[in-house]
């Protein structure tokens, strides 16, 4: 199987996952504490009723945090679950069902929150989804973005078991156990390099360990131009 094959078989593997968890995906929810004290701190930040992309929104999780702080909110997602869930919240002006690799807003947003996302994202899409997020910023704006991380004998056994099964896989990515049909794990270099090739400047940035295995890189990042 050639990798492009094979990576539109992971993504829709990830849609499907998520369209099967989205009826009770709230019922199980995950350690996010951190994450909920960075979108606090963005949108207090953030002029008084501003325009936030939450992208992809899922459940719309944050959406009543975002509601509190005085904003409005835009949810996408490519999950129609998901976003079935999203929309019986009542809160977002639109939501629309669409990936991140399609994203065509343009200049509209003080604040996009990408959050426990870019790890669905192969590497060949990072750029490409970078780009569409920044485009949707203002020339002030910030998004906040949480990358995740596991440790590298993880990711190191992955690989080795995907190529000796003929995957087409590269280094950072793995099929098999709790990640939605398929997770790309970049580490923090390569991600900082991508993040300066689009012109994405690191404003803050710290790293909460969830688990002995892994955790999530936080970052808020703006135009660097």
């Amino acid at each position: 199987m050639d990798r492009q094959t094979w990576l539109t078989e992971r993504r829709a593997a990830v849609i499907a996952t998520y369209d099967a968890l989205a009826s009770t995906y709230d019922q199980h929810e995950y350690p996010s504490d951190a994450q909920r004290e960075w979108v606090a701190r963005l949108l207090h930040q953030s002029p008084p009723n501003s325009l936030v992309l939450d992208a992809p929104c899922g459940t719309g999780k944050y959406f009543p945090l975002i509601a509190s702080c005085g904003h409005r909110v835009i949810g996408v997602d490519q999950s129609s679950g998901m976003l079935a869930q999203a929309r019986q919240r009542g809160v977002a002006v639109s939501l629309e069902n669409v990936s991140l690799q399609e994203l065509a807003y343009a200049q509209l947003f003080a604040a996009v929150l990408t959050i426990d996302a870019m790890e669905n994202v192969a590497p060949e899409d990072w750029p490409r989804v970078l780009a569409n997020l920044h485009r949707a910023l203002l020339p002030d704006g910030v998004l906040y973005m949480t990358v995740e991380d596991v440790d590298a004998s993880l990711v190191q056994k992955a690989y080795t078991e995907l190529r000796e099964r003929g995957a087409p896989a590269v280094y950072g990515e793995v099929i098999e156990g709790d990640v939605a049909g398929y997770h790309y794990y970049p580490g923090r270099e390569r991600v900082i390099e991508w993040f300066s090739a689009e012109g994405l400047r690191v404003l803050e940035e710290s790293y909460k360990r969830e688990d002995p295995d892994w955790g999530y890189h936080h970052f808020l990042l703006g135009n660097a131009r």
